[in-house]
């Protein structure tokens, strides 16, 4: 499946079959993981696979999870990160989304975790010792087949025009001039990647020679989204021939009292 369509249709599996990965993919899964781990190391992270989901799940099922709702399934991928550290937690999106988009051609189902309300105790007595760093899991399977007559439920996304901006806040982008800059599919599907909660808190700018951007500072910002939308940009972009990556920035701006952080810039 390519990035576009992936993205278009993109859904975490919530419902895994009961049953193993083949042994071919479970070998690679793991190399795809231990790939990752060298490039993410630079930014204090480390992927690790659980193979016993089973003990996993039981352990943490009412407590793990958005309100407590654990995620059951054969494996488990576990990520550790520094979460007081802002690059540390936008690379474990970008990581996590490569991740997911691999396993995706594997045709492996996953669904993020958080592991907020759980304690080091806890997480000692399931993970083990060292395990402190832990924030996030990835529940990993083969997927349940679908009812064909199951309604599927898609999430809203903001417009291209509510999320694009030119040269500064005061001027939206129009759809002919993103199409005139060669943009216009690569601002379409970016939409599409996933944010907590769905809030779809990022902005862009577009600039002479670069593009910024920006998370909507609420006072609960998520840094996992920023790297999540870094991740896809990237991806979308080589699709238009485009082979930048992004250069953070963190610094924090205001604009009609809503607070921003400028995340970072793409040369164009």
């Amino acid at each position: 499946m390519n990035m576009m369509n992936f993205l278009k249709t993109r859904k975490s599996t919530r419902e895994f079959k009961n049953k193993q990965l083949a042994e071919n993919d479970y070998k690679k899964v793991d190399e795809i993981i231990s790939e990752i781990n060298f490039e993410a190391q630079q930014y204090l992270i480390k992927m690790k696979l659980y193979e016993n989901g089973e003990n996993i799940f039981q352990n943490l099922k009412g407590i793990a999870g958005y309100s407590g709702v654990m995620i059951e399934s054969p494996h488990y991928v576990a990520l550790e990160n520094e979460p007081i550290k802002p690059v540390s937690m936008i690379y474990s999106g970008y990581f996590m989304e490569k991740l997911i988009t691999e396993l995706n051609n594997l045709g492996i189902g996953t669904c993020w975790i958080s592991l907020s309300n759980v304690n080091s105790e806890l997480k000692k007595k399931v993970f083990g010792e060292g395990s402190e760093r832990l924030n996030y899991l990835l529940a990993i399977g083969y997927p349940k087949p679908k009812s064909p007559f199951a309604e599927e439920h898609f999430s809203e996304r903001i417009g291209v025009e509510e999320m694009v901006y030119i040269d500064n806040f005061e001027k939206n982008v129009n759809i002919d001039e993103l199409e005139n800059r060669g943009l216009g599919d690569l601002f379409f599907y970016v939409r599409f990647a996933p944010s907590t909660l769905n809030k779809q808190p990022w902005r862009f700018i577009l600039h002479d020679g670069y593009i910024e951007l920006l998370l909507i500072d609420d006072g609960n910002i998520s840094y996992i989204d920023a790297g999540i939308i870094m991740y896809y940009f990237e991806e979308l972009a080589k699709i238009q021939g485009m082979n930048s990556q992004w250069e953070l920035v963190l610094e924090q701006i205001e604009h009609k009292n809503v607070k921003y952080i400028i995340v970072g810039k793409y040369k164009i």
